[in-house]
Protein backbone atom coordinates (compact mmCIF):
# COMPACT_ATOMS: atom_id res chain seq x y z
CA UNK A 1 0.00 0.00 0.00
CA UNK A 2 1.27 3.34 -1.15
CA UNK A 3 2.11 5.60 2.12
CA UNK A 4 0.15 8.82 2.66
CA UNK A 5 1.86 12.30 0.86
CA UNK A 6 3.03 14.75 3.09
CA UNK A 7 0.68 17.25 1.04
CA UNK A 8 -2.90 17.20 0.24
CA UNK A 9 -2.15 20.04 -1.81
CA UNK A 10 -0.97 20.00 -5.91
CA UNK A 11 -0.26 23.01 -7.74
CA UNK A 12 -2.99 24.32 -9.88
CA UNK A 13 -3.08 25.57 -13.53
CA UNK A 14 -2.48 29.38 -14.14
CA UNK A 15 -4.70 30.94 -16.34
CA UNK A 16 -2.97 34.01 -18.99
CA UNK A 17 -6.73 35.79 -18.38
CA UNK A 18 -5.10 36.59 -15.21
CA UNK A 19 -2.30 38.59 -16.43
CA UNK A 20 -4.64 40.23 -19.47
CA UNK A 21 -7.15 41.03 -17.06
CA UNK A 22 -4.25 42.93 -15.34
CA UNK A 23 -3.62 44.79 -18.36
CA UNK A 24 -7.24 45.68 -19.11
CA UNK A 25 -7.28 47.15 -15.39
CA UNK A 26 -4.04 48.91 -16.14
CA UNK A 27 -6.18 50.28 -19.94
CA UNK A 28 -9.17 51.68 -18.21
CA UNK A 29 -7.11 53.67 -15.60
CA UNK A 30 -4.35 55.29 -18.00
CA UNK A 31 -7.61 56.14 -20.57
CA UNK A 32 -9.52 57.43 -17.23
CA UNK A 33 -6.47 59.38 -16.50
CA UNK A 34 -6.10 60.61 -19.91
CA UNK A 35 -9.84 61.69 -19.89
CA UNK A 36 -9.42 63.33 -16.91
CA UNK A 37 -6.29 65.51 -17.57
CA UNK A 38 -8.03 65.93 -21.10
CA UNK A 39 -5.05 64.29 -23.06
CA UNK A 40 -6.30 62.22 -26.18
CA UNK A 41 -6.24 58.34 -25.65
CA UNK A 42 -3.00 57.08 -28.08
CA UNK A 43 0.65 56.29 -27.32
CA UNK A 44 1.94 53.04 -26.12
CA UNK A 45 3.13 51.91 -22.30
CA UNK A 46 5.88 50.04 -23.30
CA UNK A 47 7.84 47.79 -20.31
CA UNK A 48 11.42 46.02 -21.11
CA UNK A 49 11.25 42.81 -18.91
CA UNK A 50 14.32 41.59 -16.92
CA UNK A 51 17.48 40.49 -18.55
CA UNK A 52 19.19 37.19 -17.17
CA UNK A 53 21.97 37.76 -14.76
CA UNK A 54 25.47 35.79 -14.62
CA UNK A 55 27.16 35.83 -11.10
CA UNK A 56 30.20 38.65 -11.65
CA UNK A 57 32.20 37.97 -14.73
CA UNK A 58 31.90 34.19 -15.07
CA UNK A 59 29.16 32.43 -17.06
CA UNK A 60 27.25 30.72 -14.71
CA UNK A 61 23.79 32.21 -15.00
CA UNK A 62 21.42 33.14 -12.39
CA UNK A 63 18.02 31.30 -11.97
CA UNK A 64 15.66 34.23 -13.65
CA UNK A 65 13.06 35.45 -12.64
CA UNK A 66 11.09 37.99 -14.12
CA UNK A 67 10.63 42.02 -13.22
CA UNK A 68 7.56 42.45 -11.26
CA UNK A 69 5.78 45.04 -13.08
CA UNK A 70 6.45 42.99 -16.61
CA UNK A 71 5.33 39.68 -14.98
CA UNK A 72 2.13 41.23 -13.80
CA UNK A 73 1.13 42.99 -17.01
CA UNK A 74 2.37 40.06 -19.04
CA UNK A 75 2.91 36.75 -17.11
CA UNK A 76 6.54 35.62 -18.72
CA UNK A 77 8.99 34.00 -17.53
CA UNK A 78 11.64 34.11 -19.94
CA UNK A 79 14.35 36.44 -20.00
CA UNK A 80 14.81 39.13 -23.05
CA UNK A 81 11.48 40.61 -23.65
CA UNK A 82 9.20 43.46 -24.43
CA UNK A 83 5.78 44.55 -23.69
CA UNK A 84 3.87 46.97 -25.19
CA UNK A 85 -0.30 47.92 -25.08
CA UNK A 86 -1.54 50.39 -27.50
CA UNK A 87 -3.58 52.91 -25.27
CA UNK A 88 -5.95 53.76 -28.48
CA UNK A 89 -7.12 50.05 -29.88
CA UNK A 90 -6.07 48.12 -26.39
CA UNK A 91 -4.13 45.82 -28.45
CA UNK A 92 -1.27 43.86 -26.89
CA UNK A 93 2.21 43.41 -28.19
CA UNK A 94 5.27 41.31 -27.08
CA UNK A 95 8.76 41.36 -28.50
CA UNK A 96 10.70 38.15 -28.03
CA UNK A 97 14.77 38.15 -28.02
CA UNK A 98 15.88 36.81 -31.79
CA UNK A 99 17.66 34.09 -30.40
CA UNK A 100 20.93 32.68 -31.95
CA UNK A 101 21.05 28.87 -34.05
CA UNK A 102 22.73 27.62 -31.64
CA UNK A 103 20.49 28.19 -28.55
CA UNK A 104 18.59 25.13 -29.70
CA UNK A 105 21.81 23.17 -29.42
CA UNK A 106 22.11 24.29 -25.68
CA UNK A 107 19.14 25.48 -24.24
CA UNK A 108 15.92 23.75 -25.78
CA UNK A 109 13.78 24.43 -28.73
CA UNK A 110 13.64 28.31 -30.16
CA UNK A 111 9.90 28.54 -30.01
CA UNK A 112 7.97 30.15 -33.05
CA UNK A 113 6.73 33.70 -32.18
CA UNK A 114 3.20 31.96 -32.30
CA UNK A 115 3.97 29.78 -29.43
CA UNK A 116 4.40 33.07 -27.26
CA UNK A 117 0.81 35.03 -28.66
CA UNK A 118 -1.42 31.67 -28.07
CA UNK A 119 1.13 31.42 -24.72
CA UNK A 120 0.23 34.54 -23.28
CA UNK A 121 -3.06 35.77 -24.80
CA UNK A 122 -1.91 38.78 -26.40
CA UNK A 123 -2.62 40.30 -29.62
CA UNK A 124 1.01 40.46 -31.86
CA UNK A 125 4.11 38.98 -30.86
CA UNK A 126 7.42 40.69 -32.95
CA UNK A 127 10.90 40.20 -32.65
CA UNK A 128 12.71 42.85 -30.19
CA UNK A 129 15.26 44.32 -33.45
CA UNK A 130 11.56 45.20 -34.61
CA UNK A 131 10.34 47.30 -31.83
CA UNK A 132 10.78 51.12 -33.31
CA UNK A 133 9.19 49.72 -36.80
CA UNK A 134 6.53 47.87 -35.45
CA UNK A 135 5.23 50.72 -33.15
CA UNK A 136 5.42 53.44 -36.03
CA UNK A 137 3.44 51.20 -37.95
CA UNK A 138 0.49 50.48 -35.24
CA UNK A 139 0.69 53.98 -34.44
CA UNK A 140 -2.36 56.26 -35.31
CA UNK A 141 -2.13 59.90 -33.85
CA UNK A 142 -0.13 62.68 -35.43
CA UNK A 143 3.17 63.61 -35.01
CA UNK A 144 5.87 61.40 -33.56
CA UNK A 145 4.48 58.54 -31.79
CA UNK A 146 4.54 59.17 -27.95
CA UNK A 147 5.87 56.05 -24.95
CA UNK A 148 4.58 55.97 -21.71
CA UNK A 149 7.27 54.22 -20.07
CA UNK A 150 8.31 52.88 -16.17
CA UNK A 151 10.23 55.03 -13.92
CA UNK A 152 9.00 55.62 -10.50
CA UNK A 153 10.25 55.28 -6.91
CA UNK A 154 10.12 51.71 -5.30
CA UNK A 155 9.23 53.71 -1.42
CA UNK A 156 10.82 50.45 0.65
CA UNK A 157 13.95 49.91 -0.94
CA UNK A 158 14.40 53.86 -2.87
CA UNK A 159 15.39 51.94 -6.18
CA UNK A 160 14.02 53.79 -9.10
CA UNK A 161 12.19 51.14 -11.83
CA UNK A 162 14.17 51.26 -15.50
CA UNK A 163 12.54 52.99 -18.15
CA UNK A 164 12.52 50.76 -21.46
CA UNK A 165 15.64 51.23 -23.72
CA UNK A 166 16.02 49.99 -27.11
CA UNK A 167 17.46 51.14 -30.94
CA UNK A 168 15.01 53.86 -32.08
CA UNK A 169 13.76 55.17 -29.39
CA UNK A 170 14.77 58.53 -30.76
CA UNK A 171 11.71 58.08 -33.14
CA UNK A 172 9.40 58.45 -30.49
CA UNK A 173 8.35 61.10 -27.85
CA UNK A 174 8.88 59.88 -23.96
CA UNK A 175 6.50 60.01 -20.87
CA UNK A 176 8.58 58.96 -17.56
CA UNK A 177 5.98 60.34 -15.04
CA UNK A 178 2.52 58.64 -15.94
CA UNK A 179 2.85 55.29 -16.10
CA UNK A 180 4.27 54.36 -12.76
CA UNK A 181 2.15 55.61 -9.94
CA UNK A 182 -0.99 54.52 -12.33
CA UNK A 183 0.54 51.02 -12.78
CA UNK A 184 1.43 50.54 -9.19
CA UNK A 185 -2.26 51.42 -8.01
CA UNK A 186 -3.16 48.91 -10.10
CA UNK A 187 -1.10 45.98 -8.22
CA UNK A 188 -2.68 47.45 -4.71
CA UNK A 189 -6.25 45.80 -5.43
CA UNK A 190 -6.25 42.37 -5.75
CA UNK A 191 -8.49 40.13 -8.46
CA UNK A 192 -9.72 37.00 -7.39
CA UNK A 193 -7.67 35.14 -10.14
CA UNK A 194 -4.52 36.72 -8.39
CA UNK A 195 -5.79 36.13 -4.82
CA UNK A 196 -6.35 32.48 -6.12
CA UNK A 197 -2.61 32.36 -6.50
CA UNK A 198 -1.50 34.07 -3.51
CA UNK A 199 -3.77 32.00 -1.77
CA UNK A 200 -2.14 28.75 -3.21
CA UNK A 201 1.19 30.40 -1.81
CA UNK A 202 -0.26 30.28 1.76
CA UNK A 203 -1.70 26.76 1.55
CA UNK A 204 1.43 25.25 0.66
CA UNK A 205 3.67 27.44 2.90
CA UNK A 206 1.60 27.00 5.70
CA UNK A 207 1.66 23.01 5.05
CA UNK A 208 5.67 23.35 4.71
CA UNK A 209 5.43 25.46 8.62
CA UNK A 210 3.17 22.28 10.32
CA UNK A 211 5.49 19.93 8.40
CA UNK A 212 8.80 21.75 9.98
CA UNK A 213 7.80 22.92 13.55
CA UNK A 214 6.66 18.69 13.60
CA UNK A 215 9.91 17.91 12.67
CA UNK A 216 12.14 20.31 14.41
CA UNK A 217 13.78 18.92 17.32
CA UNK A 218 17.14 19.97 19.76
CA UNK A 219 20.52 19.16 18.21
CA UNK A 220 19.58 20.47 14.45
CA UNK A 221 21.15 23.19 12.28
CA UNK A 222 18.78 26.03 11.38
CA UNK A 223 19.25 25.66 7.84
CA UNK A 224 17.91 21.73 8.73
CA UNK A 225 14.47 23.76 8.98
CA UNK A 226 15.10 26.02 6.16
CA UNK A 227 15.57 23.46 3.98
CA UNK A 228 13.10 21.00 5.04
CA UNK A 229 10.48 23.97 4.10
CA UNK A 230 12.19 24.55 0.61
CA UNK A 231 11.91 21.19 -0.28
CA UNK A 232 8.17 20.77 0.66
CA UNK A 233 6.95 24.11 -1.05
CA UNK A 234 9.00 22.34 -4.12
CA UNK A 235 8.65 19.48 -4.15
CA UNK A 236 4.61 19.24 -3.40
CA UNK A 237 3.75 23.12 -4.36
CA UNK A 238 5.87 23.11 -7.58
CA UNK A 239 7.59 26.79 -6.13
CA UNK A 240 10.88 27.16 -7.38
CA UNK A 241 11.03 30.54 -5.70
CA UNK A 242 11.13 32.02 -2.12
CA UNK A 243 9.53 35.05 -1.82
CA UNK A 244 12.31 36.12 0.07
CA UNK A 245 15.36 34.74 1.97
CA UNK A 246 14.18 32.40 4.73
CA UNK A 247 14.77 33.51 8.10
CA UNK A 248 15.36 30.42 10.81
CA UNK A 249 16.32 32.33 13.93
CA UNK A 250 16.28 30.41 17.15
CA UNK A 251 17.25 31.46 20.43
CA UNK A 252 18.92 35.16 20.82
CA UNK A 253 18.89 35.48 16.99
CA UNK A 254 14.92 35.66 16.79
CA UNK A 255 15.75 39.09 18.10
CA UNK A 256 17.85 40.06 14.97
CA UNK A 257 14.50 40.82 12.33
CA UNK A 258 16.34 40.06 8.98
CA UNK A 259 18.36 37.35 10.31
CA UNK A 260 19.36 34.66 7.46
CA UNK A 261 21.48 36.71 5.31
CA UNK A 262 24.69 35.71 4.39
CA UNK A 263 26.46 37.12 7.34
CA UNK A 264 24.00 35.35 9.58
CA UNK A 265 23.46 32.28 7.74
CA UNK A 266 20.90 30.55 9.54
CA UNK A 267 23.66 28.03 11.24
CA UNK A 268 23.17 28.22 15.09
CA UNK A 269 22.45 24.49 16.62
CA UNK A 270 19.15 24.66 18.28
CA UNK A 271 19.37 23.95 22.07
CA UNK A 272 15.98 22.40 23.89
CA UNK A 273 14.68 25.51 25.98
CA UNK A 274 15.23 27.97 22.74
CA UNK A 275 12.06 29.60 21.08
CA UNK A 276 12.63 29.44 17.12
CA UNK A 277 11.48 32.34 14.91
CA UNK A 278 11.01 31.15 11.48
CA UNK A 279 9.40 33.46 8.67
CA UNK A 280 9.51 31.79 5.30
CA UNK A 281 7.02 31.91 2.54
CA UNK A 282 7.27 30.64 -1.11
CA UNK A 283 5.92 32.13 -4.40
CA UNK A 284 3.48 30.40 -6.82
CA UNK A 285 3.67 32.17 -10.56
CA UNK A 286 5.17 35.16 -9.42
CA UNK A 287 2.53 35.74 -6.28
CA UNK A 288 4.03 35.42 -2.84
CA UNK A 289 3.09 34.53 1.02
CA UNK A 290 4.76 35.64 3.91
CA UNK A 291 3.99 33.62 6.84
CA UNK A 292 6.12 33.70 10.66
CA UNK A 293 5.57 31.00 12.90
CA UNK A 294 7.00 30.94 16.41
CA UNK A 295 7.51 27.69 18.88
CA UNK A 296 9.20 26.47 21.38
CA UNK A 297 11.90 24.06 20.15
CA UNK A 298 10.77 21.25 22.32
CA UNK A 299 6.99 21.60 21.64
CA UNK A 300 6.45 22.80 25.09
CA UNK A 301 5.80 26.47 25.76
CA UNK A 302 7.34 27.79 29.46
CA UNK A 303 5.65 30.33 30.94
CA UNK A 304 8.17 33.23 29.95
CA UNK A 305 7.58 31.83 26.41
CA UNK A 306 4.00 31.43 26.62
CA UNK A 307 3.68 35.40 28.54
CA UNK A 308 5.61 36.88 25.19
CA UNK A 309 3.82 34.86 22.55
CA UNK A 310 0.57 35.47 23.73
CA UNK A 311 1.47 39.27 23.94
CA UNK A 312 2.37 38.81 20.21
CA UNK A 313 -0.88 36.60 19.43
CA UNK A 314 -3.20 38.93 21.33
CA UNK A 315 -2.21 41.90 19.31
CA UNK A 316 -2.23 39.37 15.94
CA UNK A 317 -5.44 38.42 16.87
CA UNK A 318 -7.10 42.15 17.79
CA UNK A 319 -5.47 43.69 14.63
CA UNK A 320 -7.47 41.23 12.33
CA UNK A 321 -10.44 41.42 14.55
CA UNK A 322 -10.48 45.51 13.25
CA UNK A 323 -9.53 45.17 9.93
CA UNK A 324 -11.95 46.71 7.61
CA UNK A 325 -11.93 49.04 4.70
CA UNK A 326 -11.47 52.79 5.71
CA UNK A 327 -9.47 52.00 8.95
CA UNK A 328 -5.86 53.36 9.18
CA UNK A 329 -2.67 51.47 8.99
CA UNK A 330 -1.01 53.78 11.70
CA UNK A 331 -4.06 53.21 14.11
CA UNK A 332 -3.62 49.09 13.32
CA UNK A 333 0.20 49.54 14.41
CA UNK A 334 -0.80 51.50 17.37
CA UNK A 335 -3.46 49.10 18.17
CA UNK A 336 -0.73 45.77 18.29
CA UNK A 337 1.90 48.07 19.98
CA UNK A 338 -0.74 48.99 22.89
CA UNK A 339 -1.63 45.25 23.15
CA UNK A 340 1.50 43.99 23.53
CA UNK A 341 2.75 46.63 25.97
CA UNK A 342 -0.39 45.63 28.18
CA UNK A 343 0.71 41.91 28.07
CA UNK A 344 4.36 43.32 29.05
CA UNK A 345 2.88 45.65 32.41
CA UNK A 346 0.96 42.76 33.00
CA UNK A 347 3.88 40.24 33.01
CA UNK A 348 5.59 42.62 35.60
CA UNK A 349 8.49 43.42 32.26
CA UNK A 350 7.29 47.00 32.44
CA UNK A 351 5.58 49.46 34.67
CA UNK A 352 3.60 52.86 34.92
CA UNK A 353 0.55 54.32 32.69
CA UNK A 354 -0.14 52.74 29.48
CA UNK A 355 -1.17 55.84 27.71
CA UNK A 356 2.75 57.38 29.28
CA UNK A 357 4.35 54.50 27.33
CA UNK A 358 2.30 55.18 24.07
CA UNK A 359 3.19 59.13 24.17
CA UNK A 360 7.02 57.93 24.89
CA UNK A 361 7.07 55.15 22.23
CA UNK A 362 7.88 52.57 24.24
CA UNK A 363 6.19 50.57 21.84
CA UNK A 364 8.92 50.83 18.93
CA UNK A 365 11.69 49.75 21.77
CA UNK A 366 9.75 46.03 21.44
CA UNK A 367 8.86 46.14 17.93
CA UNK A 368 11.03 48.81 15.57
CA UNK A 369 9.18 47.49 12.27
CA UNK A 370 5.83 48.50 11.00
CA UNK A 371 3.42 45.90 11.47
CA UNK A 372 2.84 45.12 7.91
CA UNK A 373 3.59 45.66 4.32
CA UNK A 374 0.77 44.77 1.11
CA UNK A 375 2.05 41.50 -0.41
CA UNK A 376 1.53 40.59 -4.04
CA UNK A 377 3.87 39.80 -6.73
CA UNK A 378 6.47 41.28 -4.59
CA UNK A 379 6.93 40.53 -0.71
CA UNK A 380 6.68 43.99 0.09
CA UNK A 381 4.52 45.13 -2.91
CA UNK A 382 4.72 48.80 -4.02
CA UNK A 383 1.90 51.30 -3.45
CA UNK A 384 2.11 51.54 0.42
CA UNK A 385 2.95 55.41 -0.21
CA UNK A 386 1.62 57.22 -3.12
CA UNK A 387 0.88 60.57 -3.47
CA UNK A 388 -0.34 62.22 -0.79
CA UNK A 389 0.44 59.56 1.85
CA UNK A 390 3.11 60.94 4.55
CA UNK A 391 5.30 58.48 6.12
CA UNK A 392 5.54 58.94 9.67
CA UNK A 393 8.39 60.08 11.55
CA UNK A 394 7.96 58.68 15.26
CA UNK A 395 10.49 55.39 16.03
CA UNK A 396 8.55 52.44 15.10
CA UNK A 397 5.58 54.00 13.07
CA UNK A 398 8.61 55.51 10.76
CA UNK A 399 9.03 52.00 9.66
CA UNK A 400 5.78 51.16 8.64
CA UNK A 401 5.46 50.02 4.46
CA UNK A 402 2.58 52.03 4.68
CA UNK A 403 0.00 54.64 6.43
CA UNK A 404 -2.74 54.12 4.00
CA UNK A 405 -6.26 53.34 4.37
CA UNK A 406 -6.98 50.34 4.29
CA UNK A 407 -9.37 49.04 1.00
CA UNK A 408 -11.15 45.96 -0.12
CA UNK A 409 -9.25 44.18 -2.00
CA UNK A 410 -5.48 44.93 -0.29
CA UNK A 411 -3.73 41.67 0.87
CA UNK A 412 -1.53 43.11 3.43
CA UNK A 413 1.05 41.02 5.91
CA UNK A 414 -0.06 41.40 9.77
CA UNK A 415 2.86 40.43 11.57
CA UNK A 416 3.40 41.97 15.16
CA UNK A 417 6.51 41.04 17.00
CA UNK A 418 8.32 41.61 20.27
CA UNK A 419 11.74 41.66 20.43
CA UNK A 420 14.51 41.91 23.19
CA UNK A 421 17.26 43.86 21.60
CA UNK A 422 19.85 44.64 23.38
CA UNK A 423 21.14 47.45 21.44
CA UNK A 424 17.35 49.09 21.63
CA UNK A 425 16.66 48.34 25.76
CA UNK A 426 20.11 49.34 27.00
CA UNK A 427 19.59 53.13 25.96
CA UNK A 428 16.00 53.39 26.48
CA UNK A 429 16.50 52.14 30.24
CA UNK A 430 19.09 55.19 30.41
CA UNK A 431 17.21 57.75 28.44
CA UNK A 432 15.54 59.89 31.17
CA UNK A 433 11.90 60.02 30.05
CA UNK A 434 11.37 56.01 29.33
CA UNK A 435 13.36 54.31 32.53
CA UNK A 436 10.79 54.71 34.76
CA UNK A 437 8.58 52.30 32.89
CA UNK A 438 11.32 49.50 33.01
CA UNK A 439 11.59 46.75 35.34
CA UNK A 440 15.14 46.15 35.50
CA UNK A 441 14.90 42.58 37.19
CA UNK A 442 12.66 41.26 34.59
CA UNK A 443 14.20 43.01 31.36
CA UNK A 444 17.57 40.89 32.44
CA UNK A 445 15.55 37.58 32.89
CA UNK A 446 14.82 38.10 29.07
CA UNK A 447 18.10 39.34 27.88
CA UNK A 448 18.75 36.52 25.67
CA UNK A 449 15.57 35.35 24.95
CA UNK A 450 15.34 36.97 21.53
CA UNK A 451 11.64 37.30 20.23
CA UNK A 452 8.37 36.56 18.80
CA UNK A 453 6.84 36.92 15.62
CA UNK A 454 3.40 36.28 13.98
CA UNK A 455 2.75 37.09 10.56
CA UNK A 456 -0.39 35.71 8.57
CA UNK A 457 -1.60 37.30 5.21
CA UNK A 458 -4.68 39.21 5.74
CA UNK A 459 -6.83 40.00 2.53
CA UNK A 460 -9.17 43.09 3.63
CA UNK A 461 -12.77 42.36 2.64
CA UNK A 462 -15.87 44.27 2.14
CA UNK A 463 -16.97 44.33 5.78
CA UNK A 464 -14.09 42.71 7.68
CA UNK A 465 -11.25 40.47 6.87
CA UNK A 466 -9.78 36.98 5.64
CA UNK A 467 -6.64 35.24 6.98
CA UNK A 468 -5.25 33.14 4.21
CA UNK A 469 -2.86 31.69 6.07
CA UNK A 470 -3.72 28.24 8.03
CA UNK A 471 -1.13 27.60 10.70
CA UNK A 472 -1.07 26.47 14.22
CA UNK A 473 -1.46 29.67 16.47
CA UNK A 474 -2.86 29.22 20.43
CA UNK A 475 0.14 27.80 22.43
CA UNK A 476 -2.15 24.16 23.02
CA UNK A 477 -2.30 24.47 18.83
CA UNK A 478 1.42 24.23 18.56
CA UNK A 479 2.19 21.69 21.49
CA UNK A 480 -0.86 19.26 19.99
CA UNK A 481 0.52 19.44 16.64
CA UNK A 482 4.12 19.28 17.48
CA UNK A 483 3.46 15.91 19.53
CA UNK A 484 2.38 14.12 16.72
CA UNK A 485 -1.08 15.78 16.23
CA UNK A 486 -3.52 16.36 13.46
CA UNK A 487 -3.04 19.77 11.39
CA UNK A 488 -6.25 21.03 10.78
CA UNK A 489 -7.03 19.74 14.19
CA UNK A 490 -10.63 18.65 13.16
CA UNK A 491 -9.34 16.77 10.81
CA UNK A 492 -9.06 12.76 11.97
CA UNK A 493 -6.03 11.59 12.35
CA UNK A 494 -5.31 8.08 10.39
Amino acid sequence: MASKSPSSLSPPPVPMELHASNRQKLLNSFRQHLSDSSRPHHGFVLLQGGEEQTRYCTDHLELFRQESYFAYLFGVIEPGFYGAIDIATGKSILFAPRLPADYAVWMGEIKPVSYFQERYMVSMVNYTDEIAQVLVDQYKGSGKPLLFLLHGLNTDSNNFSKPAEFEGIEKFETDLTTLHPILTECRVLKSDLELALIQFANDISSEAHVEVMRKTKAGMKEYQLESMFLHHTYMYGGCRHCSYTCICATGENSSVLHYGHAAAPNDRILEDGDMALLDMGAEYSFYGSDITCSFPVNGKFTSDQSLIYNAVLNAHNAVITAMKPGINWVDMHKLAEKVVLESLKKGNILVGNLDDMMVERVGAIFMPHGLGHLLGIDTHDPGGYPKGVERPKEPGLKSLRTARQLQEGMVITVEPGCYFIDALLAPAMENASTSKFFNREMVHKFKNFGGVRIESDVLVTANGSKNMTKVPRETWEIEAVMAGGPWPLNKASG
